[in-house]
């Protein structure tokens, strides 16, 4: 009897023990499982992939496939008024990384800090991967909005580091943007002590369409020199003005956006504009279409106009196959031939 009820005891003392730290380990398992599903919640993994190939005539014959961009983004909610993100290009540099804060519930005063787009004309601020040219942007905007074909300014994807104050108002009827850069593009310190001032206002009077204008003012410093600009050397500090405004029109039956860009680099103005536009066909396949014209120098009259047509098939939400060919018209060269194929796979 006695043997027996050292059992017992024993039994109900391991029972004791067991329980309390089984309880113990599946509160820490819960515990745990709350935090990774918190931590989940409050992070957005993002990336694309464009790469293809191209044919061109332009000085003599290049042929040549390529990968143009390999990017992959993380954006963090901190907060439900915090969140930051961090951009990366494998195949070039870090793009962005910023801080923003949501002052206001409705969405209508916040404030970003760091290294972003900068918001100078319609088509910088977009993605490549929503945009319908191969080429991406128009040369009135790689120009001017300092996407990297400017050597006075360099090679800056369309970025910069600085302040910006944005939000929309009057039930999201208009869209504002006010910022103080740098003016020196991205992962470099400001060559000068000025500071760039960039607005933009986005009006959408009725549904599908959205009216945008533009500008900038500033000062910049010359990284390097442009034949059609005689007026700037290497290292000189020169103005830096530009103005645009446009209009678009996004709906399931056609897309089209049109904008008017000019701008002032020392004493050379330039100006440009485009017309893009895609048109669905059949399921999942577009038209595209374009007319581009820009103006270096309008005194020494250093223009070119591309005019481009093509087909692009959507294969997978963000994913498409782009098959485009440019007819290129210059007056400061021999007009050219480009064709162009590309993939795009994005998440």
């Amino acid at each position: 009897m006695k043997a027996k009820g050292v059992k017992t005891t024993l039994l109900t003392m391991a029972i004791a023990t067991i329980i309390p730290t089984t309880v113990i380990a599946q509160q820490a398992n819960n515990q745990t499982t709350d935090w990774m599903k918190e931590l989940t919640s409050r992070i957005e993994l993002h990336g694309y992939a464009q790469g293809g190939y191209s044919y061109d005539d332009i000085a003599g014959t290049t042929s040549t496939f390529n990968l143009k961009r390999t990017l992959f983004w993380a954006k963090a909610r901190v907060t439900d008024r915090f969140s930051f993100l961090f951009m990366h290009d494998f195949s070039s540099v870090v793009q962005e990384y910023y801080l923003d804060y949501r002052f206001s519930n409705d969405n209508s005063v916040n404030v970003r800090l760091g290294q972003f787009k900068h918001s100078y004309s319609m088509e910088n601020p977009l993605s490549p991967t929503a945009l319908e040219l191969i080429d991406v942007y128009s040369q009135a905007v790689l120009y001017l909005a300092g996407e990297g074909p400017d050597p006075l300014n360099g090679v800056n994807y369309g970025r910069d580091l600085g302040l910006m104050l944005y939000g929309d108002l009057f039930d999201n009827k208009l869209h504002y943007e006010l910022a103080l850069m740098n003016g020196q593009g991205i992962n470099r310190k400001d060559g000068n002590s000025d500071k760039d001032v960039i607005v933009k206002l986005e009006y959408k009077p009725i549904e599908h369409l959205r009216i945008v204008g533009s500008a900038q003012k500033g000062r910049g410093h010359a990284v390097g020199t442009a034949a059609w600009n005689p007026s700037v050397a290497l290292g000189d500090d020169y103005r830096r003005d530009r103005v645009s405004f446009g209009a678009e029109w996004k709906s399931k039956d056609l897309n089209v956006r049109a904008e008017y860009l000019g701008g002032k680099d020392g004493d050379v103005g330039s100006y440009g504009g485009y017309v893009t536009s895609s048109i669905p066909v059949a399921k999942d396949l577009d038209i595209v279409a374009s007319a581009d014209y820009y103006n270096r120098n309008t005194d020494m009259d250093y223009y070119q106009t591309n005019l481009t047509g093509g087909i692009q098939y959507w294969f997978f939400k963000k994913c498409r196959l782009q098959l485009q060919y440019t007819r290129a018209f210059c007056n400061f060269g021999d007009n050219y031939n480009w064709l162009q194929a590309q993939v795009q796979v994005a998440f």
